[in-house]
Protein backbone atom coordinates (compact mmCIF):
# COMPACT_ATOMS: atom_id res chain seq x y z
CA UNK A 1 0.00 0.00 0.00
CA UNK A 2 0.78 3.85 -0.24
CA UNK A 3 1.54 5.89 2.11
CA UNK A 4 3.23 9.58 2.04
CA UNK A 5 5.55 10.91 4.86
CA UNK A 6 6.25 14.07 5.42
CA UNK A 7 9.41 16.46 7.08
CA UNK A 8 9.47 19.74 6.91
CA UNK A 9 12.32 22.25 8.41
CA UNK A 10 12.31 26.50 7.94
CA UNK A 11 14.93 25.69 5.05
CA UNK A 12 12.99 22.70 3.21
CA UNK A 13 10.17 20.67 3.22
CA UNK A 14 10.08 17.58 1.99
CA UNK A 15 6.73 14.41 1.48
CA UNK A 16 8.03 11.23 0.28
CA UNK A 17 5.82 8.61 -1.41
CA UNK A 18 6.70 5.11 -0.22
CA UNK A 19 5.39 1.59 -0.96
CA UNK A 20 4.89 -0.29 2.64
CA UNK A 21 3.38 -3.77 3.18
CA UNK A 22 -0.16 -4.40 4.57
CA UNK A 23 -0.14 -3.76 8.38
CA UNK A 24 2.85 -1.79 8.49
CA UNK A 25 3.21 0.55 11.43
CA UNK A 26 4.00 4.08 11.48
CA UNK A 27 7.82 3.54 12.30
CA UNK A 28 7.72 1.11 9.24
CA UNK A 29 6.94 3.65 6.88
CA UNK A 30 8.75 6.30 8.42
CA UNK A 31 12.36 3.93 7.98
CA UNK A 32 11.31 3.20 4.61
CA UNK A 33 11.27 7.06 3.71
CA UNK A 34 14.95 7.26 4.38
CA UNK A 35 14.06 11.26 5.29
CA UNK A 36 16.42 10.75 8.18
CA UNK A 37 19.36 10.32 5.71
CA UNK A 38 17.68 13.43 4.01
CA UNK A 39 18.04 15.41 6.93
CA UNK A 40 20.65 15.84 9.00
CA UNK A 41 20.15 15.35 12.64
CA UNK A 42 16.86 13.42 12.01
CA UNK A 43 16.39 10.48 14.31
CA UNK A 44 13.56 8.42 13.97
CA UNK A 45 13.76 6.62 17.26
CA UNK A 46 13.39 9.98 19.01
CA UNK A 47 11.08 11.73 16.59
CA UNK A 48 7.83 12.39 17.45
CA UNK A 49 5.58 11.70 14.76
CA UNK A 50 1.46 11.51 13.48
CA UNK A 51 -1.00 10.30 11.09
CA UNK A 52 -2.87 13.39 9.71
CA UNK A 53 -2.01 15.37 12.26
CA UNK A 54 -3.48 13.26 15.09
CA UNK A 55 -0.08 12.44 17.38
CA UNK A 56 0.84 8.85 17.73
CA UNK A 57 2.37 7.60 20.74
CA UNK A 58 3.77 4.41 19.86
CA UNK A 59 4.82 4.50 16.09
CA UNK A 60 5.95 0.72 16.25
CA UNK A 61 2.71 -0.47 17.08
CA UNK A 62 0.36 1.79 15.04
CA UNK A 63 -0.60 0.72 11.88
CA UNK A 64 -1.57 2.36 8.75
CA UNK A 65 -4.14 2.34 5.48
CA UNK A 66 -3.93 2.85 2.50
CA UNK A 67 -3.08 6.61 1.79
CA UNK A 68 -2.47 7.79 5.30
CA UNK A 69 0.33 10.98 5.66
CA UNK A 70 2.76 9.93 8.44
CA UNK A 71 4.34 13.62 9.64
CA UNK A 72 7.46 13.76 11.73
CA UNK A 73 7.58 16.51 14.03
CA UNK A 74 10.70 18.68 14.95
CA UNK A 75 10.76 19.87 18.60
CA UNK A 76 9.25 23.38 19.50
CA UNK A 77 12.33 25.91 19.77
CA UNK A 78 9.70 27.90 22.42
CA UNK A 79 7.07 27.26 24.82
CA UNK A 80 4.02 28.31 22.88
CA UNK A 81 2.89 30.49 26.40
CA UNK A 82 6.37 32.12 26.43
CA UNK A 83 5.48 32.90 22.84
CA UNK A 84 2.70 34.12 23.06
CA UNK A 85 3.72 36.57 26.59
CA UNK A 86 7.04 37.77 23.99
CA UNK A 87 4.87 39.27 21.08
CA UNK A 88 2.19 40.40 23.80
CA UNK A 89 5.35 42.15 25.49
CA UNK A 90 6.50 43.37 21.97
CA UNK A 91 3.05 44.99 20.99
CA UNK A 92 2.90 46.91 24.04
CA UNK A 93 6.35 48.71 23.83
CA UNK A 94 4.81 49.46 20.20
Amino acid sequence: MKVEVAYATPQKQLIVEVEVAEGATVMDAALASGLDKEFEGLVLADCPMGVFGRKVTKPEVETLHEGDRVELYRPLLIDPKQARANRAAKTKKA
